[in-house]
């Protein structure tokens, strides 16, 4: 299934993140896959999913720029690929 960003997402509540220098870890507690968010801005698009109506939403909400959208969606998309991030 190919990532919508005009749907809602969440923090699967499986996974806990674990703040780091570069972003965060987040760890599945159900499939026990680790995943890097490798960076800060990222983390804080990945926090405010479940605050806003939608990821495209988020991604403003977080200052993500037009010309990095792109790598931010794959990114998200490989977030819901591993599990850390379903839709609502």
């Amino acid at each position: 299934m190919e990532f919508d960003l005009h749907r809602p997402y969440q923090l699967n509540p499986a996974v806990a993140l674990r703040p780091e220098p570069f972003g965060a870890l987040a760890y599945h507690f159900g499939n026990r896959r680790l995943s890097f968010l490798k960076t800060p801005r990222l983390v804080t698009v990945v926090r405010l999913l479940e605050s806003q109506a939608s990821a495209a939403a988020a991604l403003n909400a977080a200052g993500v720029s037009a010309r990095e959208r792109a790598r931010y969606a794959a990114a998200l998309a490989a977030l819901a690929d591993s599990e850390v991030i379903d839709a609502r």
